[in-house]
């Protein structure tokens, strides 16, 4: 109630930015607690929080579950990238390994079940459908970088065809894949990729 009197939205959307802010605190603490990158911040303690990550609410709320994931994925990167020699991280650094380790958790397959499989050639399965997803979407980023995400399918289908056509790839999987690099959501390669 006090959500929709006071800023006018509803009970879902104030949990979604709930989400959201636990999300950004997990980066920023795994981003401050990293080597090397408190000297790209020097005496202005305020300026990692204001440190724009470049990162839509929809791709924090898809790993607010695995926070911790993409904390420990940062965390260890940024160690990586310090140990390597350099001096100091500077922000567009940091920023792409935040960026990076998002969208790895985001496209990860979800952990398997606990126990064991009742068949031994499904977990093999599920890790080729899994790669396959994860190819796609890699496709799917490229189709929006020749046809982005404000152009129709009809409208894409007429930029990307020669894409595809270059490329050897059916329109119809193109335009598959550049929907699940959008949604995250792989219904979106069903009777097409998968």
């Amino acid at each position: 109630a006090y959500c929709g009197s006071e800023f006018g939205i509803s009970r879902a959307q104030a949990y979604r930015l709930l989400d959201v802010a636990r999300t950004l605190a997990a980066i920023h603490d795994a981003v401050t607690a990293g080597p090397g990158t408190s000297r790209t911040r020097d005496s202005d303690p305020g300026a990692a929080a204001a440190l724009d990550y470049g990162l839509s609410q929809r791709a924090l709320i898809d790993v607010s579950g695995r926070s911790g994931d993409v904390a420990e994925l940062i965390t260890r990167r940024l160690a990586t990238l310090a140990h390597s020699g350099l001096q100091a991280l500077d922000e567009p650094t940091v920023r792409a390994v935040v960026r990076q380790a998002v969208r790895d958790v985001r496209t990860a397959p979800p952990p398997p079940p606990a126990g064991p499989p009742a068949d031994p050639a499904l977990p093999e399965l599920r890790r080729v459908v899994d790669d396959l997803a994860a190819t796609t979407h890699q496709l799917g980023e490229l189709m929006l970088e020749v046809a982005p995400a404000y152009l129709s399918d009809n409208a894409a289908a007429d930029v990307l065809a020669p894409l595809c056509e270059q490329i050897g790839e059916d329109l119809e999987n193109g335009l598959a894949a550049r929907r699940y690099a959008m949604s995250g959501d792989r219904r979106a390669l069903h009777g097409t990729v998968l």
